[in-house]
């Protein structure tokens, strides 16, 4: 069943679902109906029954030597007195299933039962009994003839006085009110499973109208957004949230798209160079001075082949979320600051320029979501474009404690960068010109993979240029 129901649609679900709670509601509401109107009916029948007693008790009592009046046509009424019937308008079946008293009181199915004083009487009824002044009126229910009766009866003196009531009127009132009850519920359930049809119906328009407008999407058929409606429900923050994936893939398809147009432009200079070479090389097969020059520049571009390679791969890593649970502490990262910075004074550019760094580290067990290898080579990134623009100046390397972050400041005193290129400075294959070009040979990586390392952290990374001349780069990495 679960299964059948699983393969039907939502529309389909909720309506069998309405039409489910429906009829259990609607059938416990009728059968607590009919239960009121059966109890109402016998009341009012037991009431009846009292009502047609109650002139001749009074009769009785006030003219005891006196017989009662001959009841009107229609009403059943019996007194016994001295052993006899003197007034007799009851049914036989339920005069002979009435007992010698009023005082007992049990349904009956109208066959003769001994009470005890070896009269035969018929014992039946409910909701009375006798009491010893005999002004409690008992009543019983009588079966009698294929008929149900009920009778009330009471004592006065010696005398007993019974009055019945046919309970046919009162059944064919409830059989009534039972088929009205059903056909009730029935169309109540209809009419639950029409308006749970339309309703849902409506409801899901819009999601009807989002799938077709999500697969002209995905067919590349049209561009833009899924339909927002007017009103603010479920549907419109579902809307919402897809518009925001959308775009979200959109511009991860346009990064990727111009990502891989500029690494094949980007890999197409330094392979026709390294083409080249190698072609000079065998021309220059026979002299070796030509042939170890090529050989050292196609080294080279093998090297910035290599380079442009592996940051792209980092950049891969940093998109995939790699190494996002590393931790380090403030004292390894420093160990990896001094480290970047001997590699920096090894580079040739570093013959006429001076690097030297100062720390400011006093809780060195402080940690941070960095990685040390990931941590050294935004220091490389960093002086090494800081060398490639301070020729013949300095750079100064900082690292220091503040409230809960780590600054890494690498400061130049080169020309510094064109204002038009700060907002650009750390996007993938951005360059501002040739005095900023990198140590990985000018594939505008170095700072995009500064930032994607930082923003991994938890931190953030800012390029300025400073007052005084020269530009500063700055990485803030909060504490974790």
């Amino acid at each position: 069943m679960r299964r059948w129901l699983l393969r039907r649609s939502i529309r389909t679900r909720i309506t069998l679902g309405s039409v489910a709670v429906g009829l259990v509601v609607l059938s416990a509401a009728s059968v607590a109906l009919h239960h009121q109107v059966r109890t109402a009916t016998e009341d009012t029948d037991r009431s009846l029954a009292a009502s047609d007693l109650a002139p001749f008790v009074q009769d009785l009592r006030q003219n005891p030597d006196e017989l009662p009046d001959e009841p009107t046509r229609g009403v059943l009424v019996g007194i016994r007195a001295d052993g006899r019937w003197v007034v007799d308008t009851l049914p036989r079946g339920v005069r002979e299933a009435l007992p010698t008293t009023a005082g007992t009181s049990g349904p009956t199915d109208g066959r003769p039962q001994d009470d005890g004083d070896g009269d035969q009487d018929r014992d039946g009824g409910r909701d009375g009994s006798g009491d010893e002044d005999g002004d409690r009126v008992a009543t019983r229910e009588v079966r009698a003839d294929g008929r149900t009766y009920v009778v009330a009866g009471q004592q006065v003196g010696d005398t007993v006085v019974w009055a019945a009531r046919d309970t046919r009127p009162g059944q064919e009132t409830i059989r009534r009110v039972d088929r009205s009850l059903v056909v009730g519920t029935l169309l109540a359930v209809a009419a639950f499973a029409g308006t749970a049809w339309v309703l849902t119906g409506l409801a899901l328009r819009p999601v009807a109208r989002m799938r077709r407008r999500a697969e002209d999407l995905g067919d590349g058929g049209a561009d833009g957004h899924l339909p927002v409606g007017p009103a603010e429900d479920e549907l419109a923050a579902l809307a919402r949230t897809l518009n925001r994936f959308v775009d979200r893939q959109h511009e991860n398809a346009a990064r990727e798209r111009r990502m891989v147009s500029d690494a094949a432009h980007e890999l197409r200079t330094p392979l026709a160079a390294l083409t080249a070479r190698l072609e000079l090389a065998h021309r220059h097969s026979g002299d070796a001075p030509a042939l170890e020059g090529d050989l050292t520049a196609a080294e080279r571009d093998a090297a910035r082949l290599s380079a442009l390679a592996a940051s792209l791969l980092e950049l891969s890593r940093l998109d995939d979320g790699a190494d996002e649970h590393v931790t380090s502490t403030a004292d390894e990262l420093v160990s990896e600051l001094m480290a970047s910075v001997d590699r920096a004074r090894a580079l040739p550019e570093a013959v006429t320029t001076e690097v030297d760094f100062v720390t400011a580290v006093p809780d060195g067990d402080a940690r941070y979501a960095i990685g040390r290898s990931a941590f050294a080579r935004v220091v490389d990134n960093l002086t090494a474009n800081a060398l490639a623009a301070a020729t013949g100046g300095s750079v100064q390397v900082d690292l220091a404690q503040r409230d809960d972050e780590l600054v890494l400041r690498v400061l130049d005193d080169g020309p510094g960068v064109p204002d038009a290129f700060l907002p650009h400075a750390f996007e993938r294959f951005a360059r501002a010109d040739a005095s900023r070009n990198s140590a990985l040979g000018g594939s505008g990586l170095g700072l995009a993979l500064v930032r994607g390392t930082a923003e991994r952290a938890g931190g953030s990374a800012t390029l300025r240029n400073r007052k005084t001349g020269g530009a500063e780069a700055e990485v803030r990495l909060p504490r974790r």
